[in-house]
């Protein structure tokens, strides 16, 4: 296995293809980066911006460059002795027809070679689902769409379709019967019975008549033979095209005209699809979706021969030395996760694999999963807390609750937002689960009297309480470390509803999946697969309610409120940090250390930048109270309420000091981005405004304020900019440590396109933004030269010029260079925590990393602002006094410090003043002998 020294992500869209990605490889390469690691790759939708959305499992995308592009680059990478991590989608695929597998479950149903691919309930027990996929892609409602003239027939020479607008859905092979057979009559007319194409007309109706049955080869042929026949025909007879064409028209009614829809309507009854609003997706639906998106639709690939399918080219590509690693986005949507892994490492043996897992406060990876660990989220938020004042949490809750009034403790609106998820976007897949539940629940004495809707209102709560993503019980795997997490869900829920006790009581019986071995075969089957949809359910609900909802809520810190983090916990001590660290060291040692994803709510220096708020408490409320006195003439009343409320407005404050552009240059465009960004936290928000329903009132209300803070007569920015100097000082600091710990935790470290300059950026699509690569490039060879000649004279300018990035990218430079050449003692090298004392003690962390005879020794700086003024750098003597950091036996010089050069000797301790002269961290070498 090739465990990668560090990773870069990079974003393919159709504009950054792997033309562009093959640019920049030797430069990633100097930059001490060993492993490309690539946002999806295999064909998607057209257009798609992300690549989540893959059409074609088993085919490269051609807007990324396809085949030959995709060689080139892999080339390149090897020529550079790099690896490459690519991230794969097994959970889901686009609901469209540019995916074949799809398309040939819609045409040919239960005679689909894939008929089992997609999570569907054939057997629904509505009957308008039952047998059919719901298509919840209308603007309106089904009758509506129909007799305005929205749904259309259509034949292209290559098959009829029911189209609506951009969209298309193939029609089910048999209903071609349908169509040919109504335009058979004038057609024969026409052309007369003896013509030759008219009995080669009749030769496709014949056929279709006699269709094989089930996924052979004969039916895949005959279908071959009527699409191929039929095209022809059409192309190359006059009449016959005219004749299909009018008979599309006739079909296709007329609007204004309701009866005339008839013959269309009872066609679109014979499909595998079922058309509808796409609001009733929320209530009722038969498929499995990503999160609540309707165009995802989930495979099965818990299934054999779905998984082989999915993976083939995965596999063929990591064989053929193309690929070194796999990411696999969203683990916790998959039926059996640890299953899924198992087959994965024999299906890509080798390969250095590691899953998206977003891991909850205190909770463990599970041990016995075939991984080397997560994409890194549990150490994001581990390294933000480290930036946090731990002992100014009442004060600043206080300070938030009484400016904000957010409407309820933390924990209370994330159970609140939780069912508000439920309510507007799950209910149908709820309803789902508690058919299943209802429908073994009889058999048993405890459920015996237990009602389909009380079932449902208990699994609501349960869901609702669940303190993780997801457990990964099976029948093979009962003692897993989630258990607990179901008791405790369970229990709060009961505290909750006590009229729900029957019912609470008997998923306390069924969910642990302790079945009696006695049990008959169907009845197990039942009982297993309702707990397996149940886990698989408990993640998009956290998701939606936590990730996509309370953290633009609750916004007492908003650097806390981050993907798998917990704004109810207010930063992490010292000692918590060591000891997540060594956790990681003695266990996963492999795991990704992320500070900035695609997915992330804001950059890795814009959440730094605010986590410095917790240092000043005094003088955040007092500014705080000051531009809301400010500018409380620019709010408008809509709807008896001022806009924004005091919340949003919280919340935009946080935002502006976090990410206000540090050069002249980035200014133009800042407005318009906080605009953006401003109505995407509202709707996300969902309590003004939303994604279903947009408020434009409120919507257009903030944005008219956001442009009068902006506005060049409006003295905001003039009260503003001192404090936001301020913070994006002691920002500053807090990124460049953020940098240094990342790269020299346990761990491997990922660097997310761009981030090795200053990253100020917010959510998507903001941090999707073109990266001037050309500019970074030209920028590291200019410090690979100076760095040469005159390194003293190189930091202090880097010092001065700290707003351009270019000491961002130095520090990134020197320890990944360090890392480089010492791989070894940073994959598996021990972690020791180092004690501090002096001054100083509170505003510096260190640790060592040590593996036989090699050492390295980190130090960096934190909660500063009470060590140093705005604009000092915290360097020398002066600064630091009395403060050591104090080495265990055995750990000595000589030491040389790879970021300044320095060489120390010391034995004992090191004094933070003589050691951190040209820069506040260091990162310390000993070879050995």
């Amino acid at each position: 296995m090739r465990i990668p020294c560090a990773t870069y992500r990079i974003q393919f869209t159709p504009e950054f293809t792997f033309n562009e990605a093959r640019a920049i490889v030797a430069y990633l390469n100097e930059l001490g980066i060993d492993t490309l690691y690539a946002s999806p790759i295999f064909r998607a939708r057209t257009g798609s911006t992300h690549g989540y959305d893959v059409a074609d499992m088993n085919a490269l995308n051609p807007e990324l460059g396809g085949t030959d592009g995709f060689n080139l680059l892999a080339e390149e990478v090897r020529r550079h002795e790099m690896g490459w991590l690519q991230d794969i989608v097994p959970n889901h695929m686009a609901f469209d027809a540019q995916n074949p597998m799809l398309v040939d479950v819609l045409e040919n149903g239960p005679h689909s070679r894939f008929f089992r691919t997609f999570d569907i309930d054939w057997e629904h027990p509505l009957g308008n689902l039952r047998g059919r996929v719901l298509a919840p892609f209308l603007g309106s409602f089904y009758s509506e769409a129909l007799e305005r003239g929205e749904i259309r027939l259509g034949y292209d020479g290559e098959g009829f379709f029911a189209g609506y607008f951009d969209q298309r859905y193939p029609l089910r092979i048999e209903s071609y019967l349908e169509v040919l057979t109504h335009c058979h009559p004038p057609l024969r007319r026409r052309l007369g019975s003896d013509h030759p194409d008219h009995i080669q007309f009749m030769g496709v109706l014949y056929l279709l008549k006699t269709l094989a049955t089930g996924p052979t080869r004969d039916r895949y042929e005959q279908i071959k033979f009527i699409k191929q026949a039929l095209g022809i025909l059409y192309q190359n007879n006059e009449i016959i095209r005219d004749q299909l064409d009018q008979t599309v028209v006739e079909f296709n009614g007329t609007a204004g005209r309701p009866e005339s829809f008839a013959r269309l309507d009872a066609l679109l009854a014979q499909q595998y699809f079922r058309l509808s609003y796409w609001k009733v997706a929320s209530e009722e639906l038969n498929y499995r979706r990503f999160f609540s998106i309707n165009d995802l639709i989930s495979l099965c690939i818990e299934e054999k021969e779905v998984f082989e399918h999915c993976h083939g080219l995965v596999a063929k590509l990591v064989r053929q030395g193309h690929l070194s690693g796999l990411r696999i986005d969203h683990i916790d949507g998959l039926y059996d996760p640890p299953q899924y892994l198992e087959r994965l490492a024999a299906t890509a043996p080798g390969a250095y694999v590691v899953v998206e897992k977003i891991l909850e406060s205190g909770e463990k990876l599970p041990r016995n999963w075939q991984t080397s660990g997560t994409t890194g989220y549990d150490y994001l938020n581990a390294a933000a807390g480290l930036f946090c004042q731990t002992r100014n949490e009442r004060r600043v809750t206080s300070i938030y609750h009484r400016f904000a009034n957010p409407g309820g403790r933390c924990a209370e609106l994330g159970a609140a937002k939780k069912r508000l998820i439920i309510q507007r976007h799950m209910l149908g897949d709820i309803d789902n689960l508690a058919t299943l539940l209802k429908g073994f629940a009889g058999r048993y004495r405890y459920g015996s009297d237990l009602t389909r809707y009380a079932l449902h209102q208990a699994l609501i709560e349960v869901m609702v309480e669940m303190p993780v993503y997801r457990t990964y019980l099976t029948p093979q795997r009962k003692a897993d470390e989630g258990r607990p997490y179901l008791r405790r869900a369970l229990r709060q829920a009961l505290r909750n509803n006590p009229g729900l006790a029957n019912e609470l009581g008997f998923l306390e019986r069924v969910l642990p999946l302790e079945m009696s071995s006695e049990l008959p075969a169907e009845e197990r089957q039942s009982w297993q697969q309702f707990v397996m949809r149940f886990q698989q359910y408990t993640g998009p609900l956290m998701a939606k309610g936590i990730e996509d909802t309370l953290l633009y809520v609750y916004n007492r810190l908003i650097c806390l409120n981050e993907v798998g983090g917990a704004p109810e916990d207010f930063g992490l001590a010292p000692a918590d940090f060591h000891s997540f660290n060594q956790s990681r060291a003695r266990h996963w040692p492999h795991t990704m250390n992320a500070t900035a994803t695609h997915d992330t709510k804001r950059g890795e220096d814009t959440r730094v930048r605010i986590a410095v708020i917790s240092e000043l408490p005094q003088e955040w409320e007092r500014y705080l109270r000051q531009w809301n006195r400010l500018n409380a003439p620019l709010k408008k009343r809509v709807r008896r309420r001022m806009v924004p409320d005091k919340n949003d407005e919280y919340f935009l404050y946080q935002t502006l000091l976090g990410s206000y552009p540090l050069e002249k240059s980035a200014l133009e465009n800042y407005p318009s981005r906080i605009r953006d960004y401003a109505i995407k936290a509202v709707r996300e928000a969902k309590v003004h405004t939303g994604w279903l329903k947009p408020d434009s009132g409120y919507e257009d209300a903030y944005l008219a304020f956001i442009d009068a803070l902006f506005a060049k007569d409006h003295p905001f920015f003039a009260e503003f900019l001192p404090f936001q100097e301020k913070i994006a000082f002691f920002g500053m600091l807090n990124g460049l440590a953020q940098v240094l710990l990342k790269n020299t935790s346990p761990g491997v470290p990922d660097i997310y396109q761009g981030c090795e300059f200053w990253d100020l950026s917010l959510v998507d699509p903001d941090n999707r933004r073109p990266v001037d690569y050309q500019a970074r490039h030209q920028a590291l060879s200019a410090l690979s030269k100076t760095a040469s000649k005159d390194l003293p004279g190189l930091l202090r300018g880097l010092r001065e010029d700290w707003r351009d990035g270019r000491i961002k990218l130095y520090l990134t430079w020197r320890s990944l260079q360090g890392r480089k050449e010492r791989m070894e003692l940073f994959r598996d090298g021990d972690y020791l925590p180092l004690e501090i004392k002096g001054i100083g003690a509170q505003s510096l962390l260190a640790y060592a990393r040590r593996l036989g005879d090699q050492t390295a020794l980190v130090v960096v700086p934190r909660l500063l602002t009470e060590l140093v003024e705005t604009g000092t750098w915290p360097l020398g003597e002066d600064v630091w006094g009395d403060t050591e950091i104090l080495l265990p036996e055995g750990m000595q010089g000589p030491w040389r410090d790879s970021l300044s050069g320095r060489e120390l000797e010391g034995a004992g301790s090191l004094n933070a003043g003589r050691l951190l002269q040209d820069l506040p961290l260091a990162l310390l070498f000993n070879d050995g002998p």
